[in-house]
Order: structure tokens, then sequence, then C-alpha cells
């Protein structure tokens, strides 16, 4: 028998009392509306990123008129990221939705988000094809870093800052997220053998208030762009890329070596140059060695975390997941 669908949408809220009670409508008209597979059962999680308005009072309200509504509050203001991530911690449900709390992300694209994730994927990304930002504050800096993510992490996303996106519980619950790193959820779940796709959202005009995460953001995004190649590429091998940092050490501490037992023409380099040569030689050397020496520890440390072991079980799971769809 097969189970009914259970659904965790999970919303991230900083001073948006506005959007709140006309998001929890809409929310609720879509998950039970037609459009979702008989017998589904939902949950909204809304998360407090310690709003300063009326946020909380409104979310609480709500609970306690709707058994469905799930509320969660931070003690101070810890970010998107963090919100999301607390909100995959309490979700309950077999599909986890999220969307931002300003009403620019339609809850009437729900259902079609979960039929994308029954056709067979892991991860189903939102695209704000007809986005309604400004131009140049919004739109042109989410053109550029979705170029340069998609070209630093080989994921093939428009729009890697859309929040509006469906995941598998049991996928999201495994990837511990933390600074801007949300928008490269699809990146870090595609090493480990996920199915991702994207589809074309509706993206409204914001109605109530102002952006809470804009530009500021930009360099963390950046930090978290280069941390994130380093996770998914370096975990594979680490000896090989230490070892390749070794290379240019250990080349100048040779030619160092060549160039001071070399007689250009019977002149012998004098007691101080010889001095410094053979500094530059065991500095060098020890360089080559050092960057050796944390290879070898990186690949330590990657045995005894059972990363390896657990990209393989994630790709067998896949592929009999694969056969039996």
């Amino acid at each position: 028998m097969v189970q009914p669908l259970f659904v965790s949408v999970v919303v991230p809220v900083l001073n948006e009392e506005e959007s709140i009670p006309m998001l929890y409508r809409e929310v609720r008209e879509a998950l039970d509306g037609p459009r979702v597979p008989p017998g589904t059962r939902w949950e909204l999680i809304f998360v407090n990123d310690h709003s300063t308005d009326a946020s909380l009072r409104k979310m609480l309200a709500l609970r306690a008129t709707d058994p469905r509504i799930r509320v969660v509050s931070f003690r101070r203001n810890f970010g998107q990221t963090a919100a999301l991530s607390a909100g995959f911690e309490h979700a309950r449900g077999d599909v986890v939705v999220t969307m931002d709390g300003d009403l620019q992300n339609d809850p009437a694209d729900v259902p079609e988000l979960i039929r994308e994730l029954e056709r067979g994927y892991d991860i189903v990304a939102g695209w704000r094809k007809a986005r309604q930002d400004g131009l140049f504050l919004r739109r042109v800096p989410s053109i550029v870093a979705n170029r340069l993510i998609n070209l630093v992490t080989g994921t093939r996303i428009h729009d890697t800052g859309c929040t509006l996106k469906a995941f598998r519980a049991k996928l999201i619950k495994n990837l511990p997220i933390y600074a801007e790193q949300h928008r490269f959820l699809p990146a870090m779940s595609r090493s480990s053998g996920a199915r991702v796709c994207e589809l074309v959202v509706n993206h409204r005009p914001r109605r109530f208030g102002h952006s809470k995460y804009g530009l500021g953001r930009a360099v963390r995004v950046l930090l978290d762009l280069f941390t994130i190649k380093l996770i998914a590429q370096f975990s594979h091998r680490p000896l090989h890329y230490f070892g390749l940092f070794s290379l240019p050490f250990a080349a100048i501490s040779a030619l160092f070596l060549f160039v001071s037992s070399v007689d250009w023409g019977k002149m012998r380099l004098v007691d101080e140059w010889s001095r410094m040569m053979s500094f530059v030689i065991v500095l060098f050397f020890l360089l080559a060695c050092y960057f050796v020496m944390l290879g070898l520890l990186s690949e330590l440390a990657v045995v005894a975390s059972g990363m390896h072991q657990r990209r393989v079980l994630d790709r067998i799971m896949n592929s009999v997941e694969r056969q039996s769809s």
C-alpha cells in the first residue's frame, strides 16, 4: 500500500508581518487543492529569524487556528541559510519545499514541483525566468553570480538564488549547510549522484516592505562558492591536490641545489651566497614536504569520516531506485 505523501513547506521569515497571513492562505489553497496527489498531508514551518515587527505574533496566532502550522524562532538574527537549516531539521515530511516569506514566490507552483520529484528527481530548483526585481541592483548581479556558480561547480542551474525548491527529505537532511550555502544545495547534492532539474516558476513583484537579504551577502557568497568547490573536489583525492601544490616548491629547491653545485668557470660562490642558497634549498624542500604531509593527513581524515563509503552507498541507492522507478 502506497503511503500518502507528506510535504513540509519551510519559510524563513524576517519582518514580513503583512505577508504571513496571505502566504498561509495561498499555501493552504495550493496543498489542499486538486493538483496534489490524493491524501497528501502537509505542514507549514515558519522559521522566525528574529523579526522585530509583529511577524512572530501573527505566526503564533495562525498556529493556534491550524495545527499544521509550526513555528521555530531564533533568539537573534542568524541569516537565511541558518533559518532554512533549522526548518530542514524540524521537517517531518517526505518532501521538503522551501520558499521566501515575501510572497514573491508563488505557492501555486508547489504542486508542479512535487510532480517533478515524482518523476524521479531528487531536487527541483525554481527558475525565475521572468524575474520581477530591479535590473541593476538585483537581476544583473544575480546573472553574474549564476554564471560564476555554474562555471565553478559545473551545475547547470539558471537561477541558483531562487529559494523556491523541492527536495527529497532523506537527501536534504544529510547536507550540513552554514554561512550562505543554501544556494549551493544542488551543487552539493550533485557530487553524491543526486538527480537535479529546474522548473520555470512564477515570480511576483514584492508587495510589502523591502528585501531583507540583499547585496551585502555578495562577498560571503563568493567565499562560500570556493568553500563548496574545495569540499566537492578536494575531498575525492586530497593527496593528489596537495601533491600538486608541493611540486613547485620541490622544483625550486632542486633548481637552487643544481645552481649551488655547478662550478661556473671555476668561480665558486662566496660564503654568504652559499649559505643563502643552502637556506633557500632547505626552506623550499620543507615546504614541499609540508604539503605532502597535509595531503596524507587529509586522506586519513576523509577515510576516518567514511565520506567515500557514503558516496558509494549513495550511488548504489540511486542506481537501485532508478532501476525500480
